[in-house]
């Protein structure tokens, strides 16, 4: 069965810090491309970051760049995104996504961040 688990959201203050964790089961974590979304009321769900297998490669939305850092750790098969520097308009569901290109697409529940003084 997979599964994508989603922790560590929460109330934040402004300028403040969170990490994010994706606890992934049920297929080869190691082969596939990790991302985490996020979408806020309104909105559509967009990608904020993204981390190739190996960690060879990684992407970032423009406007987290030099804030969020994407990781993975293929042993505990959990990836995570360090958030620093949070602003309100980083208030958001955050959403994990596992993928390989043609063969699966998955995603986890999400966790609320909110970012308010």
């Amino acid at each position: 069965q997979v599964q994508l688990v989603e922790s560590g959201g929460g109330l934040v203050q402004p300028g403040g810090s969170l990490r994010l964790s994706c606890a992934a089961s049920g297929f080869t974590f190691s082969s596939s491309t990790m991302s985490w979304y996020r979408q806020a009321p309104g909105k559509e769900r967009g990608l904020v970051a993204a981390i190739t297998a190996a960690g060879g490669s990684t992407t970032y939305l423009d406007s987290v760049k030099g804030r969020f850092t994407i990781s993975r750790d293929d042993v505990k098969n959990t990836v995570y995104l360090q958030m620093n520097s949070l602003k309100p308009e980083d208030t958001a569901v955050y959403y994990c996504r596992g993928r390989r290109r043609n063969e699966y697409d998955y995603w986890g529940q999400g966790t609320q961040v909110t970012v308010s003084s």
